[in-house]
């Protein structure tokens, strides 16, 4: 099995050890990954933005980089959903088929793939879990608490493979933090006003990290906790699922 490790945009600009600690994880699961080089955004801000017409380069390059791998991995959910969801390319349509139906975010390819058991990852801290909306509504990562279905939450599943963490409750599971990709920018209060409300859920449950599978998501999170000068720190899945 070779795997293509796509790292978005925003993440090897801002985040680059949650790229790394991607690569480091997926080869301690005897992963045999690679990293196009010439890879770039997937396109996802333009679409979101009303101008979807204006990606097709992205989507041409992206079928350039990921064509020939069995499957396509990426650290977030975001993004991996753009993907799986939009990526088309007239001159190659069977390449960006094979994309679309092989590309996965990280924990559900850990989970839904290689069918992870056990892991060798230790973290002593208590961490709050974000539930990101593409992951989870998109991507069905984990449960929505609007239906009354059968509970589960693939990043809590890993999560619970890791000595030593202390997965703290929230009064909101799976409450929006308010970010929304372009929302924030053009919806500004409300996005803040959202994400002081999921942050502060997980202050007052006693958490030292906050973590979740888009770091788009705890980016946002980052910056309402810095600027309120508090001590609570942000991490992607994959960093603390690689600790130890």
């Amino acid at each position: 099995m070779t795997v293509g490790l796509f790292i978005p945009c925003y993440v090897d600009q801002f985040y680059p050890n949650a790229g790394i600690a991607t690569l480091q994880l997926l080869e301690k699961l005897g992963v045999n990954v690679v990293y196009p080089e010439n890879q770039t955004c997937c396109g996802q801000p333009m679409a979101n933005s009303g101008y979807e017409h204006l990606t097709g380069k992205c989507d041409e390059l992206f079928v350039d980089n990921f064509s020939s791998f069995d499957y396509i991995v990426a650290p977030s959910g975001s993004c991996t959903l753009h993907v799986k969801e939009h990526l088309h390319a007239h001159q190659y349509p069977e390449k960006a088929k094979h994309i679309r139906s092989h590309i996965y975010e990280l924990v559900e390819f850990l989970t839904d793939v290689l069918k992870v058991d056990k892991l060798p990852a230790r973290f002593p801290h208590k961490v709050g879990v974000h539930q990101s909306c593409h992951g989870q509504r998109g991507l069905k990562l984990s449960q929505m608490t609007e239906l009354v279905e059968p509970f589960f939450s693939k990043p809590l599943q890993l999560l619970n493979m890791v000595e030593g963490i202390e997965l703290v409750p929230l009064d909101r599971t799976d409450e929006c933090c308010g970010f929304g990709g372009t929302f924030c920018v053009a919806e500004e209060a409300v996005s803040v006003k959202m994400g002081k409300d999921r942050v502060a859920d997980h202050i007052r449950h006693g958490a030292e990290y906050i973590t979740g599978a888009d770091m788009s998501c705890l980016m946002h999170m980052e910056g309402i906790l810095r600027r309120e000068k508090s001590n609570v720190k942000v991490l992607h899945i994959a960093e603390i699922l690689n600790a130890g």
